[in-house]
């Protein structure tokens, strides 16, 4: 896998956790738990961020930042 695709899904991680910051707004009743979940997801993304920058494209001589 190409470590362009990564970055793509780690963008879509980051888009789903801002989805569901917005949606804990509009469902006080399970805001908690979204932002909970969000937080988890936006960390998932930012851990697979690093694992691109430090151990994939170092290898490919990939500049993830422009990926």
């Amino acid at each position: 896998m190409h470590p362009s695709a990564i970055l793509y899904e780690v963008q879509q991680l980051y888009d789903v956790s801002d989805r569901l910051d917005s949606l804990s707004e509009q469902h006080p009743q399970v805001s908690e738990a979204l932002i909970g979940i969000s937080g988890s997801v936006r960390n998932t993304a930012t851990l697979l961020e690093v694992l691109v920058a430090t151990k994939i494209a170092p290898l490919s001589g990939l500049d993830p930042a422009s990926a």
